[in-house]
């Protein structure tokens, strides 16, 4: 059975239902998702969006990152809730704000990247598998 995942922002203008499971989960300390989070990290999972219900309006802002690609962060335009991000580079995917999932969903980060921009007072769980970067990308198949 596939799982099933919902989503709302703080003022339920925005609504989201993701099927299956996300391709990874990642706290991301660079210094674009440290000023996205107020300071932190960014805790993110990411969906393909072929099998996800949207429902309301996002706002967008984008910009190009370090790696050359188009970066956009999504987000309620009546509350201000962080909700997606996505990537040139990750057609098909979007980036989901972990807190944007309702309930204990159960989704939590395996990996801690780009701990290189991470702030001195940063606390990086050493359970996560941790990179000082990007993680590497997936071997060619």
């Amino acid at each position: 059975m596939t799982a099933s995942y919902k989503g709302s922002c703080n003022c339920g203008a925005v609504t989201a239902t993701f099927e299956g499971e996300p391709a990874w989960a990642r706290q991301c300390w660079c210094r674009q998702c440290q000023k996205a989070a107020a300071g932190g990290a960014t805790n993110n999972a990411l969906f393909s969006i072929e099998g996800m219900v949207l429902n309301g309006e996002v706002s967008w802002s984008g910009y190009t990152a370090d790696s050359g690609n188009t970066v956009e962060q999504g987000f309620c335009p009546q509350c201000g809730t962080p909700i997606f991000g996505r990537n040139s580079a990750r057609k098909g995917s979007w980036v989901v704000r972990l807190g944007f999932l309702d309930g204990d969903h159960g989704i939590r980060p395996t990996t801690a990247i780009w701990l290189d921009e991470a702030p001195e007072w940063a606390v990086i769980d050493p359970e996560l598998e941790q990179f000082r970067r990007q993680t590497p990308p997936p071997p060619a198949s």
